[in-house]
Order: structure tokens, then sequence, then C-alpha cells
């Protein structure tokens, strides 16, 4: 069962997600606005993660190559997405469904989205790519556009207070650490491991 959740764990995450989607469309009534920009956003993860991964693809491959500079196999490479898809999950479901009562898990969400579309454009400088393009940069500036719209409308109707704004990135960020803990782990390495090879890698 573990090795059949490694293998298709992309496949998993987009059924998962997909049905969300399904689920409330059929069963629930009217969203609140930022049930909308969530429902929306489970949507694009699964577009950026098959981006990202397949169609090009190739993101894996680019830092494994670049960062880690080491040979990761498929099994491990295709076991991530399992990772990478709880963490999305999370990032959809809980603002889904405390959201409009605790605005700091929309900021959070949010600056997850903002991140990625930045992420994506900077890849292109710090990989020196030949082209202006990462796997997964059309989906994550769709992302990032999101997030800042996200933002605007809790600035907008006075739905956050400052502690939201201040607090839900160290959230994403706290989460995000959580999950690349993880992953460094899957192919044998230390969260510590990855400063060093990019340090070995970028600091010339």
């Amino acid at each position: 069962m573990w090795k059949f959740m490694k293998n298709y764990a992309l496949e998993i995450y987009t059924v998962i997600a997909l049905a969300l989607i399904v689920g409330v469309a059929i069963f629930m009534g009217e969203l609140t606005v930022v049930q909308q920009f969530v429902v929306f956003l489970s949507f694009l993860f699964v577009l950026h993660e098959w981006e990202e991964g397949h169609y090009p693809g190739g993101c894996l491959d680019l830092i494994s190559a670049n960062v880690l500079q080491m040979d990761v196999d498929m099994e491990t490479k295709r076991g991530s997405r399992l990772i990478t898809g709880v963490f999305l999950f999370v990032m959809t479901i809980v603002p889904f469904c405390y959201g409009d009562r605790i605005p700091l898990f929309v900021v959070t969400v949010a600056a997850f989205c903002i991140f990625e579309g930045i992420v994506h454009i900077a890849g292109i400088k710090i990989f020196r790519l030949s082209k202006p393009y990462t796997p997964g940069m059309v989906t994550a500036e769709i992302e990032l556009l999101t997030g800042i719209a996200l933002l605007v409308y809790l600035a907008s109707n006075h739905l956050a207070h400052w502690y939201d704004y201040l607090f839900g990135p160290f959230l994403f960020i706290a989460c995000f650490v959580i999950m690349q803990r993880t992953l460094m782990a899957m192919v044998g390495l230390r969260y510590k491991d990855m400063f060093a090879f990019v340090k070995r890698r970028f600091g010339k």
C-alpha cells in the first residue's frame, strides 16, 4: 500500500483535490468569497503540480542536478509528491474550513502563493537557464496573482488584523520548512545539508 502511494502520489493528490472541488459543488450551498478563492486555488495547485512535475516537467531534476548535485531515483522523485500533496492539502482544507473565522490561515495560503510566483521567476537566474521559464512557472504566476488578490480582498473588507498579516507568512514558512525537512530525509540528507549545497553551488 505504501509503495503504491509513493508511486502514484501525484495522481492520488489529484483525485483527492478534485473530489473536494466536486463535493463542494454538489453538496454545499453558497460559498463565501474566501472559500471560492480556496476552491480555485485547489484546482490551480493540481495544475501546478502537473506542470511542475510532468509537463513540461523537470523541477525535481533541476534541483537535484543544480543544488543537490546528485542523482535521485525515480521512486524517490515520485514519492516526494506525496509529501508535497499533504502540504498542499493542508494549505487548502484549513483555510477553506476556518479561513472566514481565522484570517491568519488565509494570509498563510496567500503568502505561499506569492512565494511560489517569486521563486519560479528567481529560479531562471539562480539556475542560469537559457530560456525564461522554470517548470511550473505559468501556474505559479497565476498563484501569485491570486494570492495578491486574496490579500487585497482581506484588506479592502477589513477582514484581517495586523497580526494576521505579520504572522501568516511565518506560519507558511514553518509549514514549508517541515515539508522540506521531510523531503530531504527521503533522499538521506539532513536539512542543514541543503544550505551547504546552496552555498557551494551559488556562493561562487
